[in-house]
């Protein structure tokens, strides 16, 4: 997959980094948690798989030191340059459709990854096949079938809207092969690929400015395409954004549901 072919929000876009930058704001706490509880420290062998921005990688080189290394991947890793000195190595990396960058890994994690792959079996089991014998899998998605509306409060027009044009991004999505019910499924899937020790948790942000922010980035980012499809129409568009950058608006995500397990 390349990073124009099956993925809808390409990272090379301008906005990209904006949503980066909200996902870090809304998703970092979380997932250091749970990295935290997972044991990750001085010396350990980590694999970050479709890492896309930099703040993940960033904390895992800081806890794992000079004597460990991260494996940074991605389709596209314009915006992982600026962490690719020791213990981080980027590369170039399609987890559905090629080999592990590695093999006797402690920990793998990815994050808002799977549901946009194809081949998303082939990416868990390419993933648990690269831990060592006691080695930690985090995989973090989202489940936007199991929340699928930007403004659950649907108070006025204003909400309206902003549901309809959250349907037709879902509608795009479903349509370049994301499994929008992924997230409910990860627990199932890591004790069927044979991981001990599962557990899951999840986490509903429902009003904050980097949902905000999150939310007008996605829309510039895929606005075309909503036109395109016929989802939507520039005017409505231009009047949405104007609606949710007045703040007025309590917007959410879809949950974001984390799993983990170790290998046996």
């Amino acid at each position: 997959m390349t990073p124009s072919d099956g993925y809808l929000l390409d990272n090379r876009q301008d906005e990209a980094g904006r949503r980066f930058d909200a996902f870090a704001a809304l998703f970092d706490p979380t997932t250091f948690r749970h990295l935290e509880a997972l044991g990750v420290g001085p010396g350990r062998r980590c694999w970050e798989v479709g890492a896309g921005g930099t703040s993940v990688v960033s904390w895992l080189a800081e806890r794992v030191g000079r004597a460990g290394q991260v494996v940074a991947t991605d389709i596209d890793t314009t915006r992982l340059a600026p962490a690719a000195r020791p213990p981080v190595e980027v590369r170039l990396h399609d987890v559905g459709a090629e080999e592990p960058p590695g093999e006797g890994f402690d920990l793998v994690h990815a994050r808002l990854v799977l549901v946009h792959v194809p081949d998303r079996d082939r990416a868990l089991r390419s993933m648990i096949s690269s831990l060592r014998p006691g080695g930690r899998l985090l995989i973090e998605d989202a489940d936007p079938a199991l929340q699928p509306l930007i403004c659950p409060d649907e108070s006025g027009p204003e909400q309206r809207l902003a549901n309809r044009l959250r349907h037709g991004f879902r509608e795009l999505l479903a349509g370049r092969g994301a499994d929008l019910s992924y997230g409910r499924k990860l627990p199932r899937l890591l004790r069927e690929a044979g991981l001990h020790g599962v557990a899951a948790d999840a986490y509903f942000p429902m009003t904050s400015p980097a949902c905000t922010t999150l939310e007008a980035a996605t829309v510039r980012q895929i606005r075309d395409r909503l036109v395109a499809a016929g989802l939507a129409t520039d005017a409505e568009i231009d009047r949405h954004l104007a609606n949710v950058e007045s703040g007025a608006m309590d917007l959410a995500t879809a949950p974001m549901i984390s799993a983990w397990g170790y290998k046996p």
